[in-house]
């Protein structure tokens, strides 16, 4: 009988394997990133969808408990952000979040879904 046991160089090796995932991952969002602000310095037409939308907006957070929040108002503009092709860390930098609570907001979105532009007005 063979020892299936995962021994510790095993769940350190896996774990280096997900930690070198995630680092990939997030050099190909800055990547993606970099292509999405070269494409706006050099297509600035295309930015004029999402030219209303103010990520820094102050209507788009409140406070609880000495932390901003994003309001439903900030939710969709992050959705509109992600519609109009934007990555998480782009949307994390434009809103002034966390790259976790973009992911978060991100996942949100595509179990929305992915809709293709929300018909409310955002006020």
């Amino acid at each position: 009988m063979t020892d299936t046991t995962p021994t510790s160089s095993t769940v350190n090796n896996q774990a280096a394997i997900g930690a070198a995932i995630d680092n990939i991952t997030a050099a190909l969002e800055r990547v993606m990133a970099g292509f999405i602000t070269l494409k706006s310095l050099l297509l600035p037409e295309a930015q004029a969808d999402t030219a209303e939308l103010d990520p820094k907006d102050p209507a788009n957070k409140y406070e609880v408990g000495g932390q901003r929040k994003l309001t439903r108002r900030g939710e969709d503009v992050c959705y509109r952000l992600f519609y109009a092709g934007k990555s998480r860390y782009t949307v994390a930098s434009l809103m002034n979040i966390s790259f976790g609570a973009a992911t978060h907001r991100y996942q949100a979105w595509k179990k929305l879904g992915s809709p293709n532009g929300l018909e409310q007005p955002l006020d």
